[in-house]
């Protein structure tokens, strides 16, 4: 039998913990195989929810902490006084081997700056980047950055480019990975020097984890021509921003014009396979989980607010990412 997927997971992150990261870990234990999970948190509370749930004892270990970082501690408070958080001890497992991954629902800035304090960056990658998942009309992207970095050069484009194929390529290894640059036209003479030069760059140089697209602008990002698109920090982030607050219009006009009036609710009856299709393409719990790429070791952050439907999706992110060695596809790739 092949050594287990071993999933360090913070209980206590997130809403409604340690039950929404109990429920998720039996809804995806119950769907996959060979997966262990260490669970860092309070032993008692956890143990109390755990009795109930359809998870095999052998496939679980906890390592019991009363500690844990709040939503409201800033990064540095969490830096100086989280050391036996069940978020600290989580990545602190991954660092020293015992976990393979790691995976929390906790506050987004604590959670990046104790990854980067406990695990060291791959060689020649100078920034992190933060890469999340979109739907797109054709099926899936990867995004980032979507703010880790604010400001970046060229070399840091064409690491995230080789960073992103890797994560796409992990999650979807069969489908051909077509990346592009974010970019405020398509010509080739748009956008700003650095932007410019990593489209002279990736052109010339030839990648074999993707097929480089060009530009590609805002308002062709969920066509689905391509499926990664690269970006700096501030860029990525305000898209982001932007499309899940289209999404919750969008979905908020339709809900009120097809409940508002008697029309409106059977037309929705006549309707209702190709409604929940609909609602079911723009579920953020189908697209959790926020990959922090450029460690030498994978941190996966789930939505805060996400159920155990989400949280169960995340988990199944981060079985991928092991399963097709991320890790090591960023490493053979680059320079």
């Amino acid at each position: 039998m092949t050594k287990p997927i071993i999933i360090a997971v913070d209980a206590m992150g997130g809403d409604n913990a340690p039950q929404k990261v109990l429920d998720g870990i039996e809804l995806h234990f119950n769907k996959t195989e060979n997966i262990f999970y260490n669970i860092f948190g309070d032993k008692e509370s956890i143990n109390s929810i755990l009795k109930h749930k359809k998870i095999n004892t052998n496939n679980f270990e906890i390592t019991h902490t009363d500690k844990k970082i709040m939503g409201e501690d800033s990064a540095l408070t969490a830096a100086k006084r989280g050391k036996d958080t069940s978020m600290w001890l989580a990545i602190e497992s991954v660092k020293n081997k015992t976990s393979d991954i790691v995976l929390s629902a906790g506050n987004t800035g604590a959670l990046f700056v104790i990854a980067k304090l406990n695990l060291e960056m791959i060689n020649t990658i100078d920034k992190p980047a933060l890469s999340g998942l979109w739907p797109n009309k054709k099926g899936i992207n990867v995004v980032l950055d979507l703010g880790a970095n604010i400001e970046c050069n060229e070399k840091n484009l064409k690491d995230f480019s080789v960073m992103g194929a890797a994560l796409h390529k992990s999650l979807f290894p069969n489908e051909t990975t077509k990346l592009a640059l974010l970019n405020i036209g398509s010509e080739e003479l748009k956008g700003n020097a650095i932007i410019k030069n990593t489209f002279q760059d990736l052109q010339k140089n030839i990648n074999k984890l993707f097929e480089f697209q060009g530009y590609i602008e805002g308002n062709h990002i969920m066509d689905g021509d391509v499926n990664v698109i690269v970006t700096d920090g501030f860029t990525g982030n305000v898209a982001l921003k932007t499309a899940e607050g289209t999404a919750n219009f969008i979905t908020t006009e339709i809900k009120k014009a097809l409940t508002g009036n008697f029309l409106g609710k059977f037309s929705s009856f006549l309707n209702i396979k190709n409604i929940n299709k609909f609602k079911n393409k723009l579920d953020p719990r189908s697209y959790n989980g926020a990959i922090l790429l450029g460690l030498n070791s994978p941190v996966v952050k789930s939505h805060g607010g996400t159920d155990y439907v989400g949280f169960a999706n995340a988990l199944s992110v981060c079985e991928k990412i092991v399963k097709n060695k991320l890790i090591d596809k960023i490493k053979d790739n680059i320079s």
